[in-house]
């Protein structure tokens, strides 16, 4: 079988069948067959799979796509809940499928989670803390999350890597990336999604989330970001007690963001949680260019006087000073109605097919744009406007930074839950003054001069390499490792056209020729004569001419008079 190679192990070639069954059963016989590896399964079990997944064909194929994944394991479920962040790739009907799938999984055995526990620093328990709850408060596809009590009494939430972990994503990764290159090779309508892409960004997601080290550092980060905030709590991390597979940090004892009914007996006003929320969530995203990638209701918690608590570090987002400045352009272009600056954003910060149809483009934005100009800021819904400025994104092939599709995702989760809380939230009014700071800071003295101090050391540092640089290239010159090589596009057809111009003239010219010589020869009376005309002379005319009506011909032929 081509797809596998002898060099796989046989727990490969099981998952690989496992997954070709989970396809069929729910009705994806038609990829399998394009991707040609049908040949997998035998004749009996597909008959046996097409009769288990009878009870799926009334779903639609997005709700089949969300069912497989969910059937194939922690893995591709991870997959499709990155996937659901690339509104700028896939159709809105997937995207809201892809936010469904779920990651909550049945716990490992407490003997197991102290097992890796006392492996990772070979010491038992019960000398690393001094109590540790056998039962998670948390279970997940990776890990799942225990209390415990330090020696020193504090309280934590001690998140433990599942056992094999970094077998089974490697594993599966090969996997995924196989059918990532069969799928662009037999399905050519794929090459927009890029799924190759698509496979190395999520394995670069996944490695980023699997390191717990990498997430306690995220969350010192945000911890000092927010150290003057009242109004948001960050735990602290126990590095003492924290790993590449295990991370303690302080245990957060608060209610779920959406158990409204809670809140009244605590004091809690849910109006308030709603701005603080999207307040916390503003000022990562515009002032600090760092921000939670996955504020779900399951990973915000409420303490006392409505303060909001983050949980979950393990996807995080960033926005690097010049997205930052694009994001503030593309603002400032929609609320100018210029769609030329609106155009021009999405040039630099995506990747643009060549073959964009720039007029329609345009016409899609202006369109955008109108719909929504002069509305007042509360009637706008910003899951609704991103959507639809993500279709056409989508529609026109763009490709948008991963970093700023999260950003998007968040900001719409948020919004979310802020509208669940208070039905009257506006989200837009409380962006803007972020917004306009973002817009007006483009022209800042300060931020100009930092710039301009910045292009003048990089023209320093080009001139100061300038003279070795030279040297360089004059001595592979010298040596004949440097060449120039010219390649001409669409000359050949000017060259063939100047040719046959050429011809024309110098063929006229020969016309031309000959009947002067005639003319001379006739007027001079003499040579031999026929029918009373000196026959050179006549001769020379009858061959201009038969020359000159064969050059009209060619020239009529060719259809250019």
């Amino acid at each position: 079988m081509k797809l596998i190679g002898l060099h796989r192990k046989l727990g490969s070639v099981r998952r690989y069948r496992a997954i070709l069954h989970i396809l069929l059963k729910y009705g994806f016989e038609d990829v399998i067959d394009r991707l040609h590896i049908g040949h997998v399964i035998r004749k009996g079990q597909r008959m046996l799979l097409r009769k288990q997944g009878r009870e799926f064909l009334f779903k639609t194929r997005f709700e089949r796509i969300r069912l497989a994944i969910e059937e194939l394991g922690p893995t591709t479920i991870k997959f499709g809940q990155m996937l659901s962040t690339r509104y700028d790739v896939f159709p809105d009907e997937l995207i809201q499928e892809l936010r469904k799938l779920q990651d909550e999984v049945t716990p490992i055995p407490d003997s197991r989670i102290r097992a890796i526990i006392e492996s990772e620093w070979g010491k038992p328990v019960e000398s690393l803390f001094r109590s540790f709850e056998s039962q998670p408060v948390a279970s997940a596809s990776l890990a799942q999350v225990h209390r415990a009590t330090t020696l020193d009494g504090d309280r934590v939430a001690v998140k433990v890597q599942k056992p094999d972990v970094p077998e089974i994503i490697q594993g599966d990764m090969i996997i995924l990336k196989d059918l990532a290159r069969l799928i662009e090779k037999h399905i050519p309508e794929s090459a927009s999604y890029d799924p190759v892409g698509l496979v190395e960004e999520f394995e670069s997601w996944l490695r980023q989330e699997t390191d717990f080290l990498q997430e306690g550092r995220s969350i010192e980060r945000f911890r000092m970001n927010f150290r003057k905030e009242k109004t948001l709590f960050v735990p602290k991390v126990y590095w003492n007690l924290t790993s590449s597979r295990i991370l303690t940090m302080e245990f957060v004892e608060g209610i779920p963001v959406l158990q409204t009914d809670r809140f009244a007996p605590a004091g809690l006003d849910p109006k308030q949680i709603a701005k603080n929320g999207a307040s916390a969530i503003l000022k990562q995203v515009f002032e600090h260019g760092f921000f939670h990638g996955d504020p779900h209701p399951g990973n915000i918690f409420v303490l006392e006087n409505n303060v909001i608590a983050l949980l979950d570090f393990g996807l995080m987002g960033n926005l690097d000073e010049d997205l930052v400045t694009q994001i503030g352009d593309l603002m400032a272009g929609i609320l100018d109605k210029n769609v030329g600056r609106v155009v021009r954003v999405l040039f630099h910060v995506g990747s643009i097919r060549q073959d964009v149809h720039l007029a329609s483009l345009k016409s899609d934005l202006s369109s955008f744009i109108n719909r929504y100009y002069g509305s007042s800021l509360s009637q706008l819904c910003f899951e609704q406007v991103f959507n639809d400025l993500n279709r056409i994104v989508t529609r026109h092939h763009i490709r948008i930074p991963r970093n700023l599709m999260l950003m998007g995702k968040a900001l719409v989760q948020i919004e979310g839950i802020a509208r669940t809380l208070d039905p009257e939230f506006d989200m837009f009014s409380m962006a803007k003054p972020y917004a306009a700071r973002l817009i007006t800071g483009r022209y800042d003295i300060r931020r100009l001069l930092k710039k301009g101090s910045q292009m003048a050391g990089d023209f320093a540092e080009m001139m100061n390499d300038l003279p070795y640089d030279i040297q360089q290239i004059l001595a592979k010159i010298r040596s004949g490792e440097l060449g120039i090589n010219l390649h001409h596009q669409g000359f050949s057809n000017l060259i063939r056209e100047m040719d046959r111009s050429t011809n024309r003239l110098s063929f006229s010219l020969i016309i031309a020729s000959l009947i002067i010589a005639s003319s001379l020869i006739i007027h001079s009376q003499k040579g031999p004569y026929l029918f009373g005309v000196p026959a050179f002379g006549l001769v020379g005319f009858t061959l201009a001419g038969i020359l000159g009506l064969w050059l009209v011909v060619a020239i009529i032929r060719s259809g250019k008079l």
